[in-house]
């Protein structure tokens, strides 16, 4: 299996896309340079989730760009989605490829060194370091990392980081720099005017970082 381009890593949020709606919005990252997206719903009831996921698999698998789903292995399962993110309360990393595909990308969260450590160990596609820096999207996580804490799970670690926790344009640089193999963002597309000329920016910054 090609190892999956998690360079830029849109994480949804509905309550952020205004009028333009969760679909579009996901459809114009994608055509700014988004190469991976996270379904995240924390309160759609399970036949709307699901709803929801094949919706945005009709416009990720045509792009190329895999779909993951938060949390929800069921879901994930229902739509023949690319793989599940994982919390450290979740379901463990064995459980899910025990019940899903054998191709199946499996991330999972981590606040801390010993929280990536077990992810690799355990057999994560993907560890998502979080929170990087203090955020507004998400509540009740552990102090942010900063990038220095990010340097040590890079240097402690070998598969890929996903960073995450109020990144924008204005670090991303320094993300990658510090090690990341990507950026997860929420906000910095979801809310932007222009998501795809936002993603575009971002997927500038990265590039750039790494070189290319």
């Amino acid at each position: 299996m090609t190892q999956p381009d998690y360079s830029l890593y849109l994480v949804t949020d509905r309550s952020m896309v205004r009028s333009r709606g969760l679909a579009e919005t996901v459809r114009a990252g994608i055509e700014g340079g988004v190469t991976c997206v996270q379904l995240r719903e924390k309160k759609l009831e399970t036949r709307a989730f699901i709803e929801t996921a094949t919706e945005l698999l009709a416009i990720c698998r045509p792009a190329g760009v895999p779909l993951i789903i938060n949390d929800r292995v069921d879901v994930a399962l229902a739509v023949g989605a690319d793989g599940v993110h994982l919390g450290q309360h979740d379901m463990s990393i064995g459980t899910a490829r025990g019940i899903g595909r054998p191709d199946w990308i499996i991330g999972v969260s981590a606040e801390s060194l010993a929280d990536a450590l077990r992810a690799e160990a355990e057999g994560a596609s993907y560890i998502g370091v979080s929170p990087v820096f203090a955020t507004p999207t998400k509540r009740n996580t552990a102090p942010p990392l900063g990038l220095d804490g990010l340097r040590a799970i890079r240097a402690a670690t070998t598969i890929p980081l996903v960073a995450i926790g109020g990144i924008n344009s204005g670090n991303a640089r320094e993300v990658i720099a510090a090690g990341a193999d990507g950026l997860a963002v929420v906000s910095a597309i979801m809310a932007a005017d222009n998501p795809r000329d936002a993603a575009m920016e971002l997927r500038g910054h990265i590039l750039a970082a790494k070189g290319q």
